[in-house]
C-alpha cells in the first residue's frame, strides 16, 4: 500500500503527466486527433500548431506542461507558506499575488515570466476582480466565464482533506468561489472530493463515483451519473473507442452545448449562445468525462489517461483530472520513471521535492483537524 507521501507525489506527477500528454492536441476533436495522430500515448508528441503562426510564441510537446500544472504548483506553494486551510480571501491575498507579481519559469515560453501572461481570460479575470476591482473575495468568481479553470488546479484541497471528501468539497468551494461560479465552481468541489476519497485505503472506482454522486449538484450530478452509467454498459460489452465517443458525445451535448465547436471567433460575436454561461442544468465537460473513462477502464492508470486525452477538446485538463484521482489511488510508483524524468527535465521542476514539502504540510494540517475533532467529541 502506498504511503501518504507517495500518494501526494502521485497526484503531483499525474497533474504534470496528464497536462503534458493532452497539451499538444488541446482543442482538436476526437476525430481530428485520430486522423492526425492515430492515438497519442507518448509525451514526445509534436504540437499540431508547431511551425504555424498560431503558436503565439509558445511551444508544446515533449512533456511541456501548461497552466493546469503551473496553477496547481502555485496553490501548493500557498499551502506550504500558510500551513493551514484556505478560503476565498487567500485567493486575492496569496494566489493572485503569486500569479501576477512573482516571476516563474513558464515551460511554454522557456523563460521566466508572470504566470498571468500565460493564462486564459477566465483565469486573468481573477486579477481584475481581486486586484483592480478590490471585490469581496467570496464574490470574485461572479460574472466570470464558466469553465474548468478552477477545477483544473483544485486537487491540493483533496490532499489536505485526505480521507474526508465532504471537507475537501467544502473547502474547495470556499476557495474557488473567488475564481469561478455556477457549474465551474461545482466541478472544483466535486473533483477535490474525489481526490480526497482516493486517498482512503482499499478505495475502489465505485467508491469514488459514489462520492461524486453524493456531493455533486444539479447538472454536474446528472452528467456524472449518465456518463459513468454509460461507461459501465460500454465496458460490459467491450465497446471500441469510436462507439464510446459516439455515446459520450451524445450525453455531453445535453450538458455542454458547444460540441466540437470550442473556438471563439469573430464570426460568433453578437450571436446568442449558452456557452460558458451560468446554469443549474449544465456541467463542464472535463470532470464527468474524466470519471467516465476511469470507470470504462476500471481505474487502469495509463489506459484511462490515454483514452481521456484522445477524446478531444480540453484534452490537457481531462488528462489532469483523471491523473490526480488515480495518482492519489495508486501513488507515484504507477508512473513510468522515464515519464517522471522527462517531465522534471523539460519543465525545470523537481516534482518529487514539491511533493515532499507539501506532504509534510498537508500531514500537519490533517493532524490538527483530527485533534480538533477529538476535542469536539469530548463535548458530548
Amino acid at each position: 500500500m502506498p504511503s501518504f507521501q507517495e500518494k501526494v507525489s502521485g497526484v503531483i506527477y499525474s497533474t504534470a503527466l496528464g497536462d503534458a500528454l493532452g497539451a499538444p492536441i488541446e482543442k482538436l476533436s476526437y476525430q481530428e486527433i485520430k486522423d492526425r495522430y492515430g492515438r497519442v500515448e507518448s509525451l514526445k508528441t509534436e504540437w499540431y500548431k508547431t511551425n504555424t503562426q498560431e503558436t503565439m510564441g509558445k511551444k508544446r510537446g515533449n512533456g511541456i506542461t501548461t497552466d493546469d500544472t503551473l496553477l496547481t504548483i502555485v496553490l501548493i506553494n500557498l499551502f506550504i507558506k500558510e500551513k493551514r486551510h484556505l478560503d476565498a480571501y487567500d485567493m486575492g491575498n496569496g494566489f493572485v499575488k503569486r500569479i501576477a507579481f512573482e516571476p516563474t519559469y513558464i515551460p511554454e515560453f522557456d523563460k521566466k515570466a508572470m504566470i498571468i501572461d500565460r493564462l486564459f481570460y477566465p483565469e486573468k479575470y481573477i486579477f481584475i476582480r481581486h486586484v483592480l476591482a478590490n471585490c469581496e473575495p467570496r464574490e470574485g468568481g461572479l460574472g466570470n466565464m464558466v469553465n474548468c479553470g478552477a477545477a483544473m488546479y483544485i486537487a491540493p484541497f483533496g490532499i489536505v482533506n485526505a480521507g474526508n471528501p465532504k471537507a475537501a468539497y467544502d473547502e474547495a468551494i470556499l476557495f474557488a468561489m473567488g475564481h469561478q461560479n455556477s457549474y465551474g465552481l461545482e466541478a472544483a468541489g466535486v473533483l477535490a472530493a474525489c481526490v480526497a476519497k482516493a486517498f482512503e485505503p482499499d478505495v475502489t472506482v465505485d467508491d469514488i463515483i459514489e462520492t461524486a454522486l453524493m456531493l455533486a449538484k444539479d447538472g454536474t450530478r446528472k452528467a456524472v451519473e449518465e456518463l459513468t452509467g454509460a461507461a459501465r454498459e460500454l465496458k460490459a460489452r467491450a465497446a471500441g473507442m469510436d462507439e464510446v465517443m459516439e455515446v459520450f458525445k451524445g450525453i455531453l451535448a445535453v450538458y455542454s452545448p458547444m460540441k466540437d465547436d470550442v473556438k471563439r471567433t469573430s464570426e460568433k460575436l453578437g450571436i446568442p449562445a449558452n456557452h460558458y454561461t451560468p446554469s443549474r442544468l449544465f456541467s463542464i465537460e472535463e470532470l464527468p468525462i474524466a470519471l467516465a473513462f476511469i470507470v470504462l477502464n476500471n481505474g487502469e492508470y495509463y489506459q484511462s489517461i490515454y483514452d481521456g486525452v484522445n477524446s478531444g477538446r480540453d484534452t490537457d485538463s481531462i488528462g489532469v483530472m483523471i491523473g490526480v484521482i488515480l495518482g492519489a489511488m495508486y501513488g507515484d510508483s504507477v508512473i513510468k520513471k522515464t515519464d517522471k524524468q522527462l517531465l522534471e527535465t523539460i519543465n525545470k521542476t523537481n516534482y518529487k521535492e514539491v511533493a515532499e514539502q507539501f506532504a509534510s504540510v498537508a500531514e500537519s494540517i490533517i493532524k490538527k483537524d483530527i485533534l480538533m475533532n477529538e476535542k469536539r467529541r469530548k463535548l458530548f
